[in-house]
């Protein structure tokens, strides 16, 4: 259902409001540029740091600036199920054509408690659903047994892989039926993603250069691997530096040096240190893009 580039996008900020105005440009700009898919609300949107209202008006937001033209999947993951049934049930009402679930976090439940999750979101909505699996960020892995029985339930139609592992991902692959989706949710392992039949990428890096990571995915899709591995190379410096730090620290920083929108994140993310700031910099001059 969902394949090709798609970008985990920032939420922009101007005077720590959300800029409207630039969240339409980018939201063109990403069409324009081969995008596949928009993921609002996400961890690169600071979910985390938008209240309940914020959180709803940008998905309504880019669900009305998209037009239809592209697929909008709306981030709408919590810890507490009720509090995900509702963001997700919004996201529906606002149109959004699916919505990514983070497994809950913090809490740390059992895999029976992750399965209930999910099974109860999926009960409360009609839109499909990608679980979004990211053991650095929650504390618990979901297995790839865990997610084979989630693949069951009519609607939950693709996972968002961050594990770094990708003896799990085959896994997974093998395990679920051919029309279960696996995406990659790590951008410097994409293409190695794609190559064990990985379908596309939810990306961050696609927030400074949309067209590259895009065409690093058409190249492989269309069986041309010497063009996605030059793709993957000329891409994997810059890539590297967007995780300096907690992202989104850099890729709001860099959008903010080409001039794309402010760097500005809500605390408790701060600016970047000074070392990594310079590094930052340096690799995007090295890719060869130019500062504002």
């Amino acid at each position: 259902m969902f394949s090709g580039s798609m970008v985990a996008l920032v939420t922009p900020f101007k005077n720590g409001k959300i800029d409207k105005e630039k969240l339409k440009w980018l939201v063109d700009w990403h069409i324009d540029s081969g995008t596949k898919a928009i993921i609002p609300c996400g961890t690169t949107g600071e979910s985390a740091t938008l209240s309940h209202e914020e959180h709803d008006e940008v998905i309504k937001l880019v669900v009305e600036y998209s037009r239809a033209r592209i697929p909008i999947i709306a981030g709408a993951g919590s810890n507490n199920t009720l509090e995900a049934i509702r963001l997700a049930k919004s996201a529906e009402n606002f149109g959004a054509d699916a919505v990514l679930m983070i497994t809950p976090y913090y809490n740390k439940p059992s895999e029976d408690g992750v399965y209930e999750h999910f099974k109860l979101i999926s009960e409360s909505i009609n839109i499909p659903i990608v679980l979004y699996n990211i053991v650095s960020r929650v504390g618990i892995n979901m297995s790839s047994d865990l997610i084979f029985k989630l693949s069951k339930i009519k609607n939950i139609v693709a996972v968002k892989e961050a594990s770094g592992n990708l003896n799990q991902m085959s896994d997974i692959i093998n395990k679920c039926d051919k029309d279960f989706t696996l995406i990659s949710g790590d951008d410097l392992l994409t293409l190695p993603i794609l190559s064990i039949g990985g379908k596309g990428v939810i990306s961050v890096t696609a927030n400074i250069v949309p067209e590259d990571v895009s065409l690093m995915v058409e190249y492989f899709q269309k069986g041309n691997i010497n063009k996605a591995l030059e793709y993957h190379y000329k891409l994997f410096n810059l890539t590297k530096s967007m995780f300096l730090e907690t992202n989104p620290v850099p890729i709001k920083t860099a959008m903010g040096l080409l001039g794309i929108c402010e760097p500005s994140v809500r605390l408790p993310l701060f600016k970047m240190q000074n070392k990594n700031f310079e590094i930052l910099k340096k690799e995007i001059v090295n890719y060869g893009l130019k500062l504002a």
